[in-house]
């Protein structure tokens, strides 16, 4: 009698389980075990300590980026990694995350902040600590602690600018401003008010080694790609995030697939390989002091401008918690207006832009370690938000990002059948513009697709409609971990590189019983394999007389524009008289 594969190789961490085992569990199985696999294995409060704290003291909390400040329990407290998000309001709410170098012990933490470098106000912080024990492959268990602090922020003026600083109040030194100024922005209020503009992109990870635990050589837990036609040393996830500065967008989404802690993502046991150790046949290595980094990494744009994550399949870390996101509820403050058993799912309203984030995971026939953990929860969240923003006259366009692809090609992950059958309906019921995907590490663009089929050819600098037309499909996963391939003798076509023929015939999508099925593919217009990102601006129009428009540019990583779209949605006249598309 065969077996029930839910983890195949190249898919979920299960944190440090057997892998004859790990291929048939569920993340909450693969929880369960790793609980009961550490009760064996016990981490004294002291080593715990001396493996976490004071051995990091000359290093820094776990990446270059955080050299020279000291993890120790007697050293200065320090705030890095600054990051925003916007609350359920994101007109009147801000939420500010940093992570802390090391535990505050009696030390207070302040968030300052004002609409003028004066500042004038101070919010509670919530401080959030992680603890981490990971099996090691020379035996034994890494124990790593991380803290993290939350502040959220509520009645604000719409889009208005603030000023904000982390403050330490550490023993002698009341008012230590712990960062420099820096500045965030509330959103336009619901409705057309102004142009602004957003960037996304997918499957980041880190450029740098993390300097956590001592003694790791560069090149290990981080991006150093094995793509056999690309350079080494180049920090291409570092190269995305500068040009996402370089756009000043009012705000970021991030499509899954987030620091890469779990590098390899096999579905195989994690453990902490050091260096010039062996790890396990059938074994995966994982750092959590890669997220140290990954803050780091994404701070330039993060301290300024909110970002939004969804989850991938490398983010489910069953290491803590049932669904693999508890650690996620630490490290991040997204919004919490979604089915409360997903805690990446919500919905974001930015003048005349709804933009939704789902889990994949979910409803993946590929990824089938958390299949089906909300119960349908999610499935219907969807249809009721979808319903709502569609009825909402001041709502334009409407996005969503996730992770695993309802359509794409590649060798690697190609289209997954789950996706697009539980999801694709919804969004052509309700005119979805656009939807953002990852998973495959290239950026893809389809045609308007409806009803499975393409309806229109959108060939570079095109104009298109959803109501009229159908959903564009973005694959953008090229945010900086190694690049994937397109199938066999298909090739790249883009802006100055247009090919006539743009069908692929050796495409494939996951079924439901895990196995590709063949697929001819006419609905891929645009391929691009090098590390990018999506520059999209809205500009609301005028009832009646100028249409909504929302332009989305595909960026390389030197901010060379290599593709561009443009969406259109007519405003209706007072009393929702609707003059054509």
């Amino acid at each position: 009698m065969s077996r029930m594969v839910l983890n195949p190789d190249g898919l979920t961490p299960n944190a440090g389980i057997p892998v004859s085992h790990a291929e048939q569990m569920t993340a909450a199985e693969q929880h369960d075990w790793h609980r009961g696999h550490l009760r064996a294995r016990p981490v004294s409060r002291r080593n715990f300590l001396a493996g976490s704290a004071a051995a990091a003291a000359a290093a820094g909390v776990g990446n270059a980026a955080w050299t020279g400040i000291a993890y120790a329990a007697d050293a200065p407290l320090a705030i890095g990694g600054r990051h925003l998000s916007y609350g359920n309001d994101p007109a009147t709410q801000l939420t500010f995350s940093a992570q802390l170098s090391r535990n505050p012990g009696a030390a207070k933490v302040f968030l300052d902040y004002g609409p003028t470098p004066l500042l004038g106000a101070t919010a509670a912080v919530e401080v959030r600590n992680l603890i981490s024990q990971v099996p090691r492959s020379d035996g034994g268990v890494l124990a790593a602690e991380q803290f993290y602090v939350h502040a959220k922020v509520s009645g604000l003026t719409p889009h208005t600018s603030y000023h904000y600083r982390w403050r330490v109040a550490d023993g002698a030194n009341p008012t230590q401003a712990t960062t420099p100024l820096a500045t965030a922005q509330t959103a336009f209020p619901r409705g057309r008010f102004g142009s602004f503009r957003f960037t996304m992109m997918a499957d980041q990870g880190i450029d740098d080694t993390p300097t956590q635990p001592p003694g790791l050589k560069p090149g290990e837990y981080d991006n150093q790609t094995t793509d056999p036609d690309d350079l080494p040393g180049i920090p291409h996830a570092k190269n995305v995030v500068r040009q996402i500065a370089l756009s000043q967008p009012d705000f970021h989404i991030l499509g899954g697939d987030i620091s890469y802690a779990d590098i390899a993502g096999r579905g195989t046991p994690l453990v902490f390989t050091p260096s010039g150790g062996s790890t396990p046949s059938g074994s995966g290595r994982y750092n959590p002091y890669m997220w140290d980094g990954y803050f780091a990494e994404i701070e330039p744009s993060a301290a300024t401008t909110p970002w939004f994550f969804a989850s991938g399949n490398h983010d489910i870390e069953s290491l803590y918690s049932p669904n693999g996101y508890g650690a996620h509820e630490i490290r991040l403050a997204q919004p919490t207006n979604g089915p409360a058993k997903c805690p990446l799912t919500y919905s974001v309203v930015y003048g005349n832009l709804a933009v939704l984030s789902l889990d994949a995971n979910d409803v993946s026939n590929e990824v089938k370690a958390l299949k089906g953990y909300s119960g349908g929860t999610q499935q219907s969240w969807l249809a009721t938000t979808l319903a709502a923003l569609r009825a909402d006259p001041d709502i334009d366009f409407i996005v969503a990002f996730y992770h695993e692809c309802a359509y794409s090609t590649t060798k690697d992950h190609a289209s997954d059948d789950g996706v697009r059958s539980a999801w694709t309906p919804l969004f052509d019921q309700y005119h979805v513009d656009a939807v953002f995907q990852g998973h495959n590490h290239v950026f893809e663009r389809s045609d308007p697709i409806r009803n499975g089929k393409p309806r229109k050819a959108a060939p570079d600098r095109s104009t298109v409609s959803s109501k009229t037309d159908g959903t564009v499909y973005y694959t953008v996963g090229g945010g900086g971990n190694s690049r994937y391939a397109f199938p066999d003798g298909v090739k790249e076509s883009y802006r100055g590189n247009a090919l006539s023929d743009t069908s692929v015939p050796n495409s494939y999508v996951w079924a439901a019983d895990g196995s590709k099925t063949p697929e001819t593919v006419e609905w891929s217009r645009v391929r691009f394999r090098s590390y990018s990102f999506v520059r999209v601006d809205v500009t609301p129009g005028i009832p009646g007389v100028i249409p909504s428009r929302m332009t989305v540019v595909g960026v390389d990583e030197y901010g060379k524009e290599f593709d561009e779209l443009t969406f259109e949605r007519r405003v209706p006249l007072l009393g929702g008289i609707d003059f054509g598309s």
